[in-house]
């Protein structure tokens, strides 16, 4: 895994992610928008001017996965970090989605947030669940 780096998401990023964004879409298992979300939906979402978003990338750029980072609610809940990933179904199963949330967890950390909290989890998505044990994260509803 050496040679996935992660960086932050371009614009020239995009059309790359849309295509990541649409298989899961389609799939409906992972991911709670609607397999009908128009390109420009989906581009607002992710680079959304609250977000920080990553890309994990290989050799000539090729993006294996993504991530968004923002803030879960506003005022008092403020301090809690909420993230979205996305790992390209041709890089499944290799560790892409856990460098994806170990660098999430440290730019949580970094841009000063004290907790982190995933809205929507899929309770079928086993592979995602078993991930966000392994990195330290409890299930609590």
């Amino acid at each position: 895994m050496k040679d996935i780096q992660i960086r932050p998401a371009t614009e020239t990023d995009f059309n790359a992610m849309w295509t990541i964004f649409q298989a899961h879409a389609a799939e409906g298992e992972t991911y709670a928008q609607d397999a009908g979300i128009s390109r420009e939906e989906t581009y607002d979402y992710w680079f959304a001017p609250e977000a920080s978003t990553y890309v994990a990338v290989r050799g000539e750029e090729r993006i294996l996965g993504m991530y968004k980072l923002q803030r879960n609610h506003v005022g008092r809940g403020a301090h809690v970090a909420n993230a979205s990933y996305m790992v390209s179904p041709n890089a499944q199963g290799v560790g892409v989605g856990h460098l994806l949330g170990e660098h999430s967890i440290g730019e949580a950390r970094r841009q000063g947030y004290l907790a982190m909290q995933f809205n929507f989890v899929v309770s079928t998505n086993n592979p995602e669940i078993h991930l966000w044990k392994r990195l330290g994260f409890s299930i609590v509803g």
